[in-house]
């Protein structure tokens, strides 16, 4: 009989962008050599699109960012499950894991998905949210870093060196075009009158802070200034749509 090491993964559960593309990619490979499961804190966007997925997903939904009574119930899969590594993603995900820490004698690893001091973008949760992942974060002792650059943002910020790890973001191929959609037909597609001579310069992300579409709409306004054979394409949605708009 085969004996396959398992691995649980902690996400919130409303996850919408990268994060989501990440794991569901990661998992979609992972599970052809471990057994994997995944726990979610709130019925969110990530939540509802893995039960799609032939995976084991449990949801303890929490009352509040605070509600530790999920610890628990967590703590209690773990065990009955024989999870050998726990993998959480995210400010929650990392805040309910420094907890765990000291009720499972299992390994802990967080992957880093963007830098933590830009997560939240109002006042309050950056003086309240921010603080509070930092702190969880230097409770794990294992990270991966989606990047080079995050590996040596963690190291320069006093992470331990030999706990940190690159892992770049893997992409699913398979259901990629064999044919690009050529310019015209993708302009008439979205009603869009192409100009000769004109350059279009587009950026594609979720509406929130840290993508920094904002600063990408203030490069284009001052661009725009000095030439006007340029023109701005935005793909995304997120909290700040309107704002940005």
């Amino acid at each position: 009989m085969e004996i396959r090491m398992k691995i649980m993964h902690l996400i919130r559960g409303g996850d919408s962008g990268g994060a989501k593309t990440h794991l569901f990619t990661l998992l979609d490979e992972l599970q052809k050599y471990v057994e994997c499961e995944v726990v979610c804190l709130i019925p969110g966007v990530f939540y509802r699109e893995i039960l799609d997925k032939d995976i084991k997903t449990t949801l303890f939904p929490q009352k509040n960012r605070f509600d530790l009574s999920v610890v628990k119930k967590i703590k209690n899969l773990i065990e009955e499950d024989g999870v050998d590594i726990l993998h959480v993603h995210g400010a929650m995900a990392n805040f309910i894991a420094q907890f765990l820490k000291k009720k499972i004698d299992i390994p802990i690893v967080t992957t880093m998905h963007s830098d933590y001091l830009l997560d939240f973008d109002t006042f309050f949760k950056k003086i309240v949210f921010t603080a509070l992942n930092a702190a969880s974060l230097r409770k794990i002792n294992y990270f991966i870093a989606v990047s080079d650059n995050f590996k040596s943002m963690l190291m320069e910020r006093k992470f331990r060196p030999n706990g940190i790890y690159t892992v770049y973001n893997g992409m699913q191929f398979a259901n990629v075009p064999k044919e690009v959609t050529p310019k015209e037909e993708f302009a008439a597609r979205y009603g869009l009158k192409l100009e000769k001579d004109v350059v279009y310069i587009g950026i594609a992300a979720r509406f929130d802070a840290v993508k920094g579409v904002d600063i990408f709409i203030e490069g284009a306004s001052k661009l725009y200034e000095k030439n006007k054979k340029v023109r701005f394409l935005i793909a995304g949605d997120g909290e700040m749509r309107d704002q940005l708009k």
